[in-house]
């Protein structure tokens, strides 16, 4: 007779085997998993890109901190109001066609530029970063779902961070393109405009060369891990109502309160810099690349730990790392400071894309739809650097109290509120 302890264990080890034999992906993926990683490389530089524009702005058009907030209000709105139109297409057309939507949607933005810079109107850059942001959104709806159905969802996490692992590189390459073409510039209006028009002209074109290169690609037919009913010894769970999915509706808050952390932090990087090291602003942007680096490493340790900590408790752990960078960045301690400020994007790195998946888990095929809302609670960015630039325009360090809340909500999520049933 076999006793309880031994199917235990039993049941234990067959676990254990399955999660072995779950692979990456598969190979008639791979060609379609560069081009979808390849899209988080293009965001990440648009949306660190945003970031130099920031201060840029402040220094051409005269903008204040809380004014220049709203260079992320026009970015992160965009996000508010896109994602679920964005999901509503995809799901209709496919994921294919929704990359080729967020695609054009960036290059149209990109070119938008053009005529922004020719009329020095602050207004029209807004217009042109917010189509920009439409198809930023549009890729990020899209390139999610789209990764996590590329292999097994055992190991969707790790998918999902790995690509989020180029989105990192963008957002190194983004600041060194921002502090090259644009705080290098020379010190009149019309000069300095022109080598916002000049970048964005280049970046346009790239954008549309890469949605031409994928329009020809033959894209193997996906069948999503996470679609159809579960069936387990014979019986079909009925699934519930997104909003009565307590993991999603969690992972939603959290990543608002997320993406309001990264947009504030990031968009006052290059100030702090400036106002408590006493950098250029050239050098304060150059910066933006090493403190995009912790970003990547964190993303390669954070999956890395993954294969032995629950996505869920590393998160919370991450979150109480960077409640403590925080505390130490408001001091305006000098280097000590602005080594903790660096570190915060080391923590930050594992939090938008482990939400992210977190909160797909089991969705089936309500995978697509959440997705949508998951990427629309990143408006939370559209509206913390305002309020954060305001303190900014007295105290910069201080500024840096406001994430703490942020990162409290989110350590909640992973310790506490998220529980997959």
């Amino acid at each position: 007779m076999i006793s309880p302890d031994s199917l235990e264990q039993e049941a234990l080890q067959t676990a254990k085997n399955a999660n072995k034999l779950a692979k990456f992906t598969e190979k008639k993926y791979v060609i379609t998993l560069i081009f979808v990683t390849s899209l988080f490389l293009c965001w990440g530089i648009a949306l660190t890109m945003g970031d130099v524009l920031n201060k840029h702005f402040q220094n051409v058009l005269g903008l204040t901190k809380s004014q220049s907030g709203l260079v992320q209000f026009s970015i992160f709105g965009a996000y508010g109001l896109m994602s679920i139109p964005a999901g509503l297409f995809i799901k209709k057309m496919g994921y294919k066609n929704g990359v080729l939507l967020g695609l054009t949607l960036y290059a149209l933005g990109a070119f938008l530029f053009v005529p922004a810079a020719n009329a020095a109107s602050f207004s029209i850059f807004r217009v042109a970063l917010f189509v920009l942001a439409c198809g930023m959104a549009t890729l990020e709806t899209v390139a999610h779902p789209f990764m996590a159905a590329l292999g097994d969802q055992r190991t969707s996490d790790q998918r999902i961070n790995f690509a989020q692992s180029f989105n990192a590189v963008g957002a190194m390459v983004g600041p060194s393109l921002g502090a090259h073409f644009l705080l290098s510039a020379g010190h009149n209006t019309g000069e300095e405009l022109l080598s916002v028009k000049q970048l964005y002209l280049y970046i346009g074109v790239v954008i549309a060369a890469i949605a031409i290169a994928f329009a020809m690609v033959k894209v193997p037919p996906v069948t999503d891990p996470h679609d159809g009913p579960s069936d387990q010894g014979g019986v079909v769970t009925v699934r519930k109502k997104l909003y009565q999915q307590k993991h999603f509706v969690f992972a939603v808050i959290a990543q608002f309160f997320n993406v309001a952390a990264q947009a504030g932090t990031w968009a006052f990087f290059i100030n702090y810099g400036h106002e408590v090291m006493h950098f250029s602003d050239e050098k304060a942007a150059y910066f933006m690349t090493p403190f995009m680096g912790m970003m990547l490493a964190g993303r390669f340790v954070g999956t890395a730990l993954m294969r032995f900590i629950a996505p869920n408790k590393l998160l919370a752990a991450f979150a109480i790392g960077n409640i403590l960078m925080c505390i130490i960045v408001a001091q305006g301690l000098g280097w000590t400071s602005y080594i903790a400020l660096l570190m915060i994007n080391f923590f930050f790195s594992i939090m938008y894309p482990t939400i992210f998946s977190l909160g797909l888990k089991d969705l089936g095929p309500q995978t697509q739809q959440a997705s949508s809302f998951i990427v629309m609670g990143m408006f939370g960015g559209a509206l913390f650097p305002l309020v954060m630039g305001r303190i900014a325009d007295t105290n910069i360090a201080t500024a840096y109290y406001l994430p703490i809340v942020c990162y409290a909500v989110i350590f909640l999520f992973g310790y506490k509120l998220y529980k997959l049933r």
